[in-house]
């Protein structure tokens, strides 16, 4: 006996509708774009170097020395900005109408969700490999190899903390404006987070830093190299990449119009 099926029966897809083609095309989508290949390929580099020549990047510090400190920070942040604006191009998609098509079909919302983190991903990916390079051409950075690789990894972990921040901002924030609130934002967390500028444990600052969501995702990036972490940091880490994953889940089932 056949089944009768119900036209006006919505029908969800195999994986909610998640398919390679998809993720190819955004990725192709967008690595055309200019200012993504600079935060992805020229930022995150040109940094590092800005912060090179120093005669204290020698000293020792845990598994490494400073210079390779400092490349692991870089690293972070230019994976996080990078991340980050990947997931903000949300918001210029809000502002064409495109995440209201995606809406009428049968593709699940977590679906677009999950696309826009793997995306997130590939760029933080690219921005630490740029980074990682840099830092072997310049030859200062030491560690043994196998805590670099640790530090790539989990630096590249520690992104999915930014690439949700990216579309809950990108959800809030309408179009272009998306990444004028994340570039000057992330700076900041990140002055404050410990990452450009080694704070003084004990200090009023370092009591603030805690709190930032930089902060527990450079101590977890660092750890292999430190060799030290606390449970602060991974409290901190888990909770700001809980906090933005709710906040974007939340905002864009609440998303129905065109901005």
């Amino acid at each position: 006996m056949s089944t009768v099926i119900d036209p006006t029966t919505r029908r969800v897809p195999k994986l909610g509708g998640f398919n390679t083609t998809v993720l190819r095309i955004e990725l192709r989508r967008m690595l055309r774009n200019k200012r993504t290949l600079i935060f992805t390929l020229v930022f995150p580099a040109g940094l590092f170097l800005a912060f090179g020549g120093q005669k204290e990047w020698n000293e020792s510090v845990g598994n490494g020395n400073v210079a390779a400190y400092i490349m692991v920070s870089m690293a972070l942040y230019g994976a996080a900005v990078t991340a980050a604006s990947g997931g903000a191009s949300v918001a210029l998609e809000r502002a064409v109408g495109w995440s209201r098509q995606l809406r009428l079909t049968p593709v699940h919302p977590a679906v677009h969700i999950i696309v826009k983190a793997l995306i997130a991903l590939v760029l933080g990916a690219l921005a630490i490999a740029v980074v990682n390079v840099v830092g072997i051409a310049q030859g200062k950075p030491d560690m043994p190899v196998h805590i670099w690789i640790e530090c790539a990894l989990l630096t590249l972990v520690c992104t999915l903390v930014f690439a949700a921040l990216g579309v809950f901002v990108g959800y809030v924030v309408p179009g272009e404006n998306a990444m004028q609130v994340l570039g000057p934002g992330l700076a900041l967390f990140s002055f404050l987070g410990n990452v450009f500028i080694p704070l003084d444990e004990g200090s009023a600052v370092y009591k603030v830093a805690e709190f930032t969501p930089m902060f527990g995702v450079a101590e977890v990036s660092r750890w292999p190299l430190t060799g030290d972490l606390g449970w602060v940091a991974v409290v901190n880490a888990v909770a700001w990449l809980a906090i933005f994953v709710a906040g974007a889940a939340w905002r864009m089932s609440k998303d129905t119009a065109r901005v």
